[in-house]
Parts: structure tokens; C-alpha cells; sequence
């Protein structure tokens, strides 16, 4: 596969993910859809890793992948505890919380 093949790949994945974290306002495809940011980041790390011929990118990737489960494990435990407190997971719902 070549390296234009991966560029193409990452392109599009953040293309989709930055347009469902624009449109949607269901607070898991935002979720879902800040993942496929994520991972269009690591599609293009391995990309550029196989493109100079060394393993920093993959080694790399390691690293984005347990800070995205970090970031999912914490954030869906913000989105349960929203829940809990206005019954509604949608991101219009949520504007109305202030101090």
C-alpha cells in the first residue's frame, strides 16, 4: 500500500469526524466521531512511518491510542453523570448548565 493510499485514508476519516463533530448533537456519535479523528491522526503517523522507512510513528500511535482511551473512559463517565443530572444526552440539553 502506498503512502498516498494512507494520506487519502486519514483525509477522509477526518473529514467524516470533523463533520459529525460539527452536526451531531447526540453526545456519543461526538464521541464517536472525535475517535475518528484520533485514529485519521494515527492512519497518518503510519503512514509517515512507512513513508521514511522507521517505526517512530507506530511506536507513536501506541501512545494516541491509550490517550483515546483515557479520554473515552473519562468523558463517557462525565456524559453518564449529565445523564443522571438532566436525563438527556444531547449537547443542546447541556448548554444550560452553569455555575
Amino acid at each position: 500500500m502506498s503512502p498516498v493510499n494512507f494520506f487519502v485514508l486519514s483525509s477522509l476519516l477526518f473529514g467524516i469526524g470533523l463533520f459529525g463533530l460539527i452536526v451531531r448533537r447526540n453526545v456519543i456519535t461526538v464521541f464517536f466521531s472525535l475517535e475518528l479523528l484520533l485514529n485519521s491522526a494515527n492512519v497518518l503517523l503510519v503512514g509517515f512511518s512507512k513513508l521514511h522507512g522507521n517505526l517512530y510513528g507506530e511506536i507513536f500511535v501506541f501512545f494516541v491510542l491509550a490517550v483515546a482511551a483515557a479520554e473515552a473512559a473519562v468523558g463517557l463517565a462525565i456524559v453518564v453523570a449529565l445523564y443522571r443530572l438532566t436525563g438527556s444526552i444531547d449537547t443542546s440539553d447541556f448548554r444550560r448548565l452553569r455555575w
